[in-house]
């Protein structure tokens, strides 16, 4: 699923149909996301009806949440009418602002300004707190912190209809990364502390997070060359499934099939996608990999063209043999 945040913005038809056309050549599936507010500027809601016809599967301000509350909470209603998932991306924006990395003894070491857990977790906070009052869905995308983890697992307990997903490197790195200053691991939301890795893992195990996405964000060599004015965001796609075996299967965690449910069955049923299972009738969307064979990951063998991957180097485990997508192959590496 392709987030609105380009340029132009994903705030109109004509931009999700053009986004449409561009992926039938590409032998996959992509679901674009449409932009909740006109350019992403909290202002003015797009006309969700609208962009539901043009094939948008869902709704999301991405990095710039929306700041009105009484706009995303309209949001949540009118998506809830159109059977649309809103997927928040949960950030105070202005206790983060200005913000290169998580918010304590890396961000104190290299003598540069954090971000807050807090800066999340008000976000989670509001999202659920809407979502409660007005009895509509959220989907709470990229969970980082303890906190907003332990509000979301107590806003199920009361049966608020929120989920959540969180990101690999969230489940495995920490903000012990930024000592390299290498602008790779600069995301947004930032890796935090082995406390909140291990909560998010708690997380995990429990069902308090239903899914595992990658919040895949290419930039090129030069955007990322310096460490402070570089876009945040980092490559994951193809190291996702190999880092969930790794840092989850692997340490026993969770079993191999869970894992599979986090990242295909449970994604597809929440955006209301027709794939993620193997039935008679389903779309042939199949992938062949192997659990064993381990590989480092060397940024100049990825297929993207962007190399800034935060897994750079590290030894994984679970190698993707084969991809299928519409009974068709579109990728091999036997």
């Amino acid at each position: 699923m392709c987030m609105p945040n380009t340029n132009p913005t994903a705030d109109c038809p004509k931009v999700i149909e053009y986004i449409l056309s561009k992926a039938k050549s590409t032998g996959i599936n992509v679901y674009p996301a449409a932009a909740i507010t006109k350019a992403l500027k909290s202002e003015e809601l797009n006309d969700f009806e609208a962009l539901r016809s043009a094939g948008a599967a869902a709704l999301s301000d991405d990095g710039r949440p929306v700041i009105n509350s009484l706009l995303m909470a309209k949001a949540m209603q009118k998506a809830n009418e159109l059977n649309m998932p809103v997927l928040s991306h949960c950030e105070d924006l202005f206790l983060s602002e200005g913000g290169k990395m998580n918010e304590g003894k890396v961000s104190e070491k290299l003598n540069v300004k954090g971000v807050p857990a807090a800066a999340e977790d008000c976000g989670t906070a509001r999202e659920i707190a809407l979502s409660a009052a007005y009895d509509v869905p959220v989907h709470i995308c990229h969970v980082s912190t303890k906190t907003s983890v332990a509000l979301i697992r107590d806003a199920k307990r009361r049966g608020v209809k929120v989920t959540a997903e969180t990101d690999p490197h969230y489940f495995s790195l920490t903000e012990d990364e930024l000592l390299k200053r290498d602008a790779d691991y600069r995301m947004s939301p930032p890796l935090r502390t082995e406390d909140d890795r291990i909560a998010v893992i708690k997380g995990i195990k429990d069902g308090t997070i239903d899914a595992i996405a990658t919040d895949h964000a290419p930039h090129t060599p030069k955007e990322k060359s310096d460490f402070l004015s570089s876009p945040n965001g980092s490559v994951g796609m193809e190291t996702s499934l190999a880092a969930g075996i790794t840092y989850l299967v692997n340490e026993n965690y969770i079993t191999l099939n869970r894992l599979i449910e986090l990242m295909s069955c449970t994604p597809a049923r929440l955006l209301n996608i027709n794939a993620g299972t193997i039935s008679e009738g389903a779309p042939a969307d199949l992938v062949l990999f192997s659990t064993d064979e381990k590989w480092i990951v060397d940024i100049n063998k990825l297929h993207g063209k962007s190399k800034n991957a935060l897994f750079k180097g590290k030894e994984l485990s679970g190698k993707v043999k084969l991809t299928i997508c519409g009974g068709k192959i579109v990728f091999t590496n036997m």
